[in-house]
Order: C-alpha cells, then structure tokens, then sequence
C-alpha cells in the first residue's frame, strides 16, 4: 500500500492532449472530401502526381544526398537509443568481475589491535563474483523517463518525416520556378523572333520610302528591351538552379538543369476536413509528442521528493590459492538495499517541478501555435489555388486575344494601312499577356506544392476524386 500511494503521488500526471479550436469546415468553395489520413503511415511520393520525370529523378537524389535530412536522421536515431537506454533501466542490471593479483601487504600499516602485531604478507588473490543490481521504482521515476523517452523517439520521428516533407516541397518550388522561367523564356525567344521579322519589315517599307526612321527605331527599341529581359530572366533561373543543386547534395559548380518547356498540370488535391490536418501534418504530430515528453518529465522531477531505493545482491569466491577458489570456505555473498532520501535543498527539487510545469505550458502554448498555424496554411493554399486558377483561365483567353490583335495589326501594316505603333503595341500586349500566363502557371503549380505541405504530404487514393481546384456544383 505505501509503495503504490508513493508512485500515485509522484508519477507524472495523466498525459491528456489538450482541446484546439477547430473549425468543422473550410472557408471558399467546396466541396471538401474527407483524406482519411494518419500521421503514423508514410506519406508516399507525392510528388510524383505532378507527372514530371526531372522532379522525381530530383526528388530521389535529394532524399539519398540532402545533409538536412541526414540530420534529421540522426537525431532519430539518437532519440531510438536514448529510448533503448531508459527502457533498460526497468530490468535488473547483471554484471560479472573477475580479480586476480598477487600482493604484498606491508607490515607497517596501522593495528588493527595492540596485542596483535602485523606482519609483510605477500600472497595471491583470486576473486570472481557476480553481481546484481534493481531499482526499486517506488515513486515512478523510471517509469516516467521511459514514457518521456518514447515521447521523444516518436517526436523525432514526427519530425523527421516534418525534414522530409519540407525538403522535397522546397525542391519542387524551386524546380517548378525554374520551369516557369524556361516557358516565360521561351515567350520571349518567340516574341524576338516576331520583333525580328518586324525590324526586318520595318527597315524595308523605309528603304523603300514608304516608312519613317522613326519607325525602324521603335521597333528596336523593343527588341532591345526584350532581349534585356532575356537576361533577366537567365539570371533568375540560375539561383533557382543553384538552390536545386543545395538540395539534392550536389555542389552548385557541378550541377546543370537542362531547359526544358513541357505542359505542367496540378494534381487534383482533397483538402479533406479540418481535423484530418491534426493527424496528417508531422509538425502538428512533432509538436503534440513534445507536449507528451514535457508531461512525462514532471513525473521524473516530482520522484526526487521520495526515497530512492536500490535493491543489490552479490556473491562469488575467494581464494588466495588457485586451486581452491571454488571450494566452499571461498565463497562469499551479500544482500541489501540502499536507500537514499533528500532532507534539505532549499528548493531545488520543488523548483526543478516548477520548471518541467512551465515546460509542459510551453509545449502546450507551442502544440496550439502550430495548429493555428496549419489552419492559416490550408486556408490560405485553398483560397490561393482557387483565385489563381481562375486568373490563370482568364489569362489565357486574353493572350488568345492579343494573338489575334497582332495578326490584325500586321497585316494591316504590311497593306500600308496602319502605322508601326499599332503594330508594337500589339507586340508588347501579346508578350505581356503571354509572360503573365506563363507566371500564372507557375504560381499554379507553386500554390498546388503549398498546399500539398499543407496538408501533411501525399494521400490515399480512394481521395483524389475532389480536388481543391474543384467547382462546386
């Protein structure tokens, strides 16, 4: 009775993950399917949804070759052993010693009686013992350190899988900025080509007479400023290619991304319901499991108020001639236990239990910021993706638009109808539309990359039948 009275008083206190304020539904359009997710089970190559070779050949060298990851692997691997060590303290502890010496005992060490003098002595000493040792767990010390220890491990684990998540989304934004750069770049080496033939028609109708020189000089005037932006726009790319390198391993002198203009289409994304994020996101399962740890970590400090009992028992022989080590006057044994208690320390174990409270608050202050956190992300990647979409829709029908205007004005140019103003500003409508649609489909897959982080990573299957860019109906 008195044994379970102090581990009632002195254990940590029931871990009870505290209530968040979560909304049962997402603002702006629906509707929102359930992800059926769980942080437990891996969150898949997400990734690969997007359909692009380059992205997941990257994505496989950043997961063999990231230093941040490797890290975070680490770090898992510390906390599994620190685990291991803390669970090891609820077994008895074994040990084995063997001794053997031969020594000389002086004669002039101090009496042990008067009456009786010493004498030099020099002899053999043989000993093997076996020892054992147990902690008797009385104030639930032990128990708290393992509960805290496999908070931890499980924490490391949410946070790894957090590394993971964010190194790989971090690669795809950089990979499909970088891609966007080869469209936009690819705007401009067609509209270089149009200025061209242009200049070149500009510089004819004026050598025959039927032109200005200042017509010829407006439209190089464009080309000029157009092959400025060429430039602009390579330099861009290549701190978008060097952050790529960083990420997969590889140093930045040594690495190369092909352009490349290929059609790059968002996934369909479920965005589930609001307490689905609790259990996908690593970093809302990090934070609660931090929460778990600091709660285990006051039962640890609360045991230092209660008497600490070591249970020991050993024996072995001992013998000063070899060959009787093993007889029976050689044996020797003992048996006990130790018990420790603290009388005074002027507050330090108290205030070592109001330190490891306030640490539990904070985890608790922490585990709700990130869940507030999550809410904001998802929010804002659902209303991002919806807005752009229909931007990016909308952009498309306007370069359709200034296509037509271009040709228009061409040809009206050419049969000396209109004058070369019409002409460039068709010319720079038509680009202007075209680069804003080819940023607009990078912000499209950027959004999409958001969200999917969002979110906790990838999801199952059975879920892909409503995506966050889905109308409702």
């Amino acid at each position: 009775m008195g044994s379970a009275w102090l581990a009632g008083c002195a254990s940590a206190p029931d871990y009870v993950k505290p209530d968040v304020n979560v909304p049962a539904s997402w603002r702006g359009e629906g509707p929102w399917r359930a992800a059926q997710p769980a942080d437990a089970q891996a969150k898949g190559p997400w990734w690969e949804r997007f359909g692009d070779p380059d992205l997941n050949a990257l994505a496989q060298q950043a997961l063999a070759g990231n230093q941040t990851l490797a890290g975070a692997q680490a770090r898992l691997v510390q906390a599994r052993a620190t685990l291991g060590i803390n669970a090891a303290s609820t077994m008895p502890q074994v040990g084995m010693g063997v001794r053997a010496q031969r020594l000389e005992i002086s004669a002039n060490r101090p009496l042990t009686n008067y009456a009786a003098p010493n004498w030099q002595t020099l002899q053999n000493d043989y000993s093997p013992t076996l020892a054992v040792s147990y902690e008797i767990d009385l104030a639930g010390r032990v128990k708290s350190l393992v509960e805290g220890a496999t908070a931890s491990a499980q924490q490391a684990r949410a946070d790894f899988e957090n590394t993971r998540l964010i190194l790989v989304a971090d690669l795809a934004t950089s990979y499909f900025s970088l891609r966007a750069l080869d469209t936009e770049l690819d705007v401009l080496t067609r509209s270089i080509g149009l200025q061209r033939s242009s200049l070149d028609l500009a510089n004819h109708r004026h050598d025959l007479g039927v032109a200005s020189g200042l017509d010829v000089a407006q439209q190089q005037a464009l080309l000029d400023t157009t092959l400025t932006q060429v430039d602009i726009l390579k330099r861009q790319r290549a701190v978008f290619e060097h952050a790529i390198a960083t990420l997969v391993g590889t140093p930045a002198p040594q690495f190369e991304l092909p352009v490349k203009v290929t059609p790059m289409t968002p996934p369909a994304i479920p965005v589930g319901i609001p307490s689905d994020v609790l259990e996908r996101r690593p970093d809302v399962a990090a934070a609660e499991r931090a929460m778990a740890a600091a709660n285990a970590q006051i039962g640890v400090a609360s045991a230092a108020f209660y008497p600490s009992l070591i249970f020991g028992a050993g024996g072995g022989f001992q013998s000063r001639d070899f060959g009787a080590v093993f007889n029976g006057p050689s044996s020797l044994w003992s048996l006990g236990v130790t018990a420790t208690q603290t009388l005074f320390d002027g507050g330090r174990i108290q205030s070592n239990v109001d330190f490891t409270r306030a640490g539990y608050e904070l985890a608790v202050a922490n585990y709700r910021r990130v869940v507030l956190t999550a809410m904001q992300e998802v929010e804002d990647g659902i209303s991002s993706v919806s807005a752009i979409d229909r931007a990016y829709t909308q952009a498309q029908k306007a370069t359709d638009s200034n296509r037509r205007v271009l040709q228009i004005a061409q040809d009206r140019y050419q049969g000396g109808i209109a004058n070369s103003q019409d002409v460039i500003i068709a010319q720079q409508s038509q680009l202007n539309s075209e680069r804003l649609a080819a940023q607009l489909l990078g912000q499209r897959l950027l959004t999409s990359v958001f969200l999917i982080k969002a979110l906790g990573g990838d999801w199952q299957a059975s879920s892909v039948a409503v995506s966050a860019s889905t109308p409702a109906h």
